[in-house]
């Protein structure tokens, strides 16, 4: 990214803020993409284990598959999802209050008596699946916060911080040779002035 400037005191001074503003902004977006490095690493690891409890789950789920048959699959829906929000490092994730269920009576006498169960394992089961989703999508959310905040932080350290550093010390080389400039020139006019006195009293 090339900086823009001009070669004048107004331009060197408005590059001065710039820089400052960004040296000191530096320190606390790289503290935000540490929070939220480990912050993802965090909901990874929840979410892997949620994966292994869910499939433990499924495991118990497939034991029971000859029974699953006689199952009645209208006893049980999720009817809602209680979601929340939580704010993590400046990035709104959900956080899983509550899972709804809507259970359709049915006759404990002339049902099978593994049903009680059965609903149970159904309920266990749905459950940890939205958690698992919940904190997949945390991770991801966390995930893509912290790869914007990686950017900017390069961006500040490896480009606009040098970038403007660099035109500052232009300008200021620049307006140094100039002011030797000046001076030099003034040395001339004072010289060939105090020569053409001299000529002069001749």
């Amino acid at each position: 990214m090339a900086i823009k400037f001009q070669y004048n005191k107004t331009s060197l001074g408005e590059l001065g803020k710039q820089l400052k503003m960004r040296q000191k902004a530096l320190p606390t977006i790289k503290s935000k993409e540490s929070a939220l490095r480990s912050e993802v690493k965090k909901a990874k690891d929840t979410a892997g284990e949620y994966r292994r409890r869910l499939d433990a789950l499924m495991a118990e789920y497939d034991y029971m598959a000859a029974l699953w048959g006689e199952f009645d699959v209208d006893l049980l829906r999720v009817s809602d999802v209680g979601l929340a929000t939580q704010k993590i490092a400046g990035v709104r994730i959900p956080v899983l209050e509550e899972v709804f269920f809507e259970e359709r009576p049915y006759d404990l006498f002339s049902s099978p008596v593994w049903f009680a169960d059965g609903v149970d394992l159904l309920k266990r089961l749905a459950r940890l699946g939205i958690e698992y989703e919940v904190y997949s999508r945390r991770m991801e959310l966390l995930d893509f916060a912290r790869r914007k905040t990686t950017q900017k932080v390069n961006l500040y350290e490896k480009v606009q911080i040098p970038g403007y550093e660099d035109a500052i010390r232009k300008i200021k080389r620049f307006m140094e040779d100039e002011e030797n400039l000046s001076k030099s020139a003034q040395k001339i006019v004072k010289t060939k002035q105090q020569a053409a006195g001299e000529g002069a009293m001749l």
